[in-house]
Formats: C-alpha cells, sequence, structure tokens
C-alpha cells in the first residue's frame, strides 16, 4: 500500500516556525513528508532534521523529498530521543522545531498495522514496527483494572469496566487476535440500542493506540528537552488531537512562559523561576472551515507556537 498522508495545518505550523534559509530545524514526526518539503523548500543553506520511527514513513518523504536531499538528515527514531538526535547531528542546538502529534492516514487505511477497527488485521498497532509491545500483548496479557483504567484515561470510554470485564472475559476462552473481534466485544459492552453506531469503538482503539506507543509520556518527558534545545529566538510548534496531548503542551508553555510559578497564597516569590519562552499563539490555531471539510481527520487538530527567549 502506497504511504498517502494529508498534513494538517500546514501553511500555519510552517509559517510559525518563522523559517530562516540558513537555519537548522527538527521535524519530529516527518509522516509522508508534507511538514518537511514545506520546510525544505524555504532552505538554502540549512539544514533538516527529519525523525519518525516508522520505516515506512521515511521511505515515503525521502521520495517526496528528493529534490532537496542535501539538506536533509534522515533520522529512523522516536522523537523521545529528541535530546540525542540533536547533540549528534546539531551541537549548536536548533533554531526551530515542528511536532505533529497525528497518527497519519496511512497507519489508520492500512489495514495490515491494525490501528483501525475499519480492517480486520492481527492487533499490533506499533508505530515502531520492531518494538515489542502491540495491541494484541495488551489485549490479551493486561489485568482488567488496567485496561479499564487506559480506556478511561486514554480514550475517555465511559464504559471502560464494562468493555474491560468483556475483554477478559472473552480471553479466558480463546486470544483476542484481530480487530474485528476486538471490535465487536466493545460493541457487545453497549446496550443494544447504542450498537448500531459505528463510531462506538473509536476510544477503545485510541486508548490502545496511545498505550502501545507510550505516545503521551514520550511528548510529557520530551517537551523540555525541545524547548532546552531551541537557540534564542527559535521557535516550537505542536499540532495535537488529543485533549490530553493538548493539555500538556498547553501546561508546559504556561510553566516556562512564566516568570514566577509559586503557589497563589504565597506573598513572595521563593520560587526563582525565570520565563524562557513566550507565547505566540495565546489561543491554539485550528483548522480552517475549508481545511475540515477537505479533511475530516484534521478536526480535532490544535496548533499551540512558543518562541525561545
Amino acid at each position: 500500500m502506497e504511504f498517502k498522508h494529508v498534513s494538517v495545518l500546514k501553511e500555519e505550523s510552517i509559517a510559525g516556525l518563522n523559517i530562516r534559509p540558513d537555519g537548522v530545524y527538527v521535524d519530529c514526526t516527518t509522516g509522508g513528508g508534507g511538514h518537511s518539503l514545506g520546510i525544505a523548500k524555504r532552505l538554502t543553506t540549512g539544514k533538516l532534521i527529519c525523525i519518525d520511527k516508522d520505516t515506512d514513513a521515511l521511505n515515503k518523504a525521502k521520495q517526496v523529498l528528493r529534490d532537496h536531499l542535501n539538506k536533509i538528515i534522515f533520522v529512523n527514531d522516536n522523537f523521545a530521543n529528541i535530546e540525542e538526535i540533536i547533540k549528534q547531528h546539531s551541537p549548536d542546538k536548533v533554531d526551530g522545531i515542528l511536532a505533529d502529534l497525528g497518527v497519519s492516514s496511512y497507519q489508520l487505511d492500512n489495514g495490515e498495522r491494525g490501528f483501525s477497527f475499519m480492517h480486520n488485521a492481527r492487533l499490533d498497532m506499533r508505530m515502531d514496527k520492531s518494538q515489542k509491545l502491540d495491541a494484541y500483548t495488551v489485549v490479551n496479557t493486561y489485568s482488567q483494572a488496567d485496561l479499564a483504567r487506559i480506556m478511561f484515561t486514554y480514550g475517555e470510554e465511559k464504559n471502560a469496566n464494562q468493555i474491560a470485564r468483556k475483554i477478559v472475559k472473552q480471553r479466558a476462552t480463546k486470544p483476542i487476535e484481530t480487530t474485528f473481534e476486538l471490535r465487536d466485544i466493545v460493541i457487545d459492552s453497549y446496550p443494544p440500542k447504542f450498537q448500531q453506531k459505528t463510531s462506538l469503538p473509536n476510544k477503545v482503539f485510541q486508548a490502545i493506540r496511545i498505550e502501545v506507543n507510550n505516545e503521551l509520556n514520550d511528548l510529557k518527558n520530551c517537551i523540555e528537552k525541545m524547548l532546552f534545545y531551541l537557540k534564542k529566538c527559535g521557535r516550537l510548534c505542536i499540532i495535537s488531537f488529543h485533549p490530553l496531548e493538548d493539555r500538556i503542551v498547553k501546561t508546559a508553555f504556561k510553566i516556562h512562559s512564566t516568570d514566577c510559578i509559586c503557589p497563589p497564597h504565597l506573598p513572595v516569590c521563593v520560587c526563582g523561576h525565570k520565563a524562557d519562552i513566550k507565547l505566540i499563539t495565546k489561543h491554539p490555531i485550528v483548522p480552517s472551515e475549508q481545511e475540515q471539510q477537505a479533511n475530516s481527520r484534521s478536526v480535532s487538530a490544535k496548533l499551540r507556537i512558543a518562541e525561545k527567549l
């Protein structure tokens, strides 16, 4: 299957980077190369570091970026390791970092990858196909309590306890191996009057995908590193698609853009904290109505931008 993906908020995020032709930039989630191409076109003597843990994505990006290969370093790795990647390829820090946290259309539409309940395939959901943990392992080995916690926390699934009970009961007879098997368990966990809703399994599949790929922890752990490795006036642009992702970005940006973070009841500042970024977007940028109509998967996207002081 050909790797196809429509870059969300492409022009807004590239404009947000405020690109210098001789600067060094990082695309943390290269995907199909759409954002990277927009950056590369604006570089002359500059450099772009393209990171992705999905080898299929990088192979596609190399085709898309074939006219700019002299400016690009491709890195097959998790952006959670951005500190080591920047140290290796740009010791003097970088001028801008972009992270698009969405799952690519290719990953969702390629049934073999097991991301979607619209295609019957082995439960997988790994963005990095070399890692051991996959959706099959989560569904068949996690405790009922952990399954419920994941579905409620990451998917905001109100029926998480009932679904977790059904999963544990089913796997006691036979392992749950495919996306359709999991889909049917989720649907059967609801009263009959709700079972006609085709979107019922969305939240469960999303939650398991986040767990498999450690998405929220990776984001939380590396925002500090992203900000640290920006040069003065460098920009960080993050596109999120999930409320929990956006909350992590918003909280980190708020702390780093505030001088004092002492509890409000203290009469004087004792923390000594000084802001090291300024917010370029006080409120997130969202896709235009035109983009949302053209690409329904863009509807939940939010772009936040910060600049290093």
